[in-house]
């Protein structure tokens, strides 16, 4: 009986060796955990992340990077209205429409640099509505 391959096996023949930390990070994570569970946890399709881990993700591979540095690797960077925060938090917040709060608000400023210095940690291009 053949055994499944492993997620990590999967990256390795895809990205080479050394795999950088965060697709080891995420292999490893999903060999644990379950496709499924990874790509809950990330907020991401099973799709999405089995195509990272092949090397034939067709969209935004440095949003994901970002969110596995926060989520997995403890990665923070200091967002001018909440202070230290995981890098995945911060991506979280720069995608979200209608803010809530004040601080949300301030934060929604800032990511877009309305009115307000842009964030250094926003990816969202100028002009941008993300």
């Amino acid at each position: 009986m053949r055994h499944p391959e492993t997620f990590l096996a999967k990256a390795k023949k895809a990205w080479g060796e050394p795999l950088p930390d965060w697709i080891k990070a995420l292999a490893e994570e999903a060999d644990r955990i379950k496709l499924k569970g990874i790509a809950i946890r990330l907020e991401y399709s099973q799709a999405a992340i089995s195509s990272v881990l092949s090397k034939k993700y067709g969209g935004d591979v440095g949003r994901i990077e970002g969110k596995v540095h926060g989520l997995l690797l403890g990665a923070t960077v200091v967002c001018p209205v909440y202070g230290e925060i995981g890098r995945d938090q911060c991506l979280d917040l720069q995608r979200k429409q209608h803010p809530t709060s004040e601080a949300a608000g301030r934060c929604y400023r800032s990511c877009r640099g309305l009115g307000v210095p842009k964030c250094p940690n926003s990816r969202i291009p100028d002009g941008g509505a993300r």
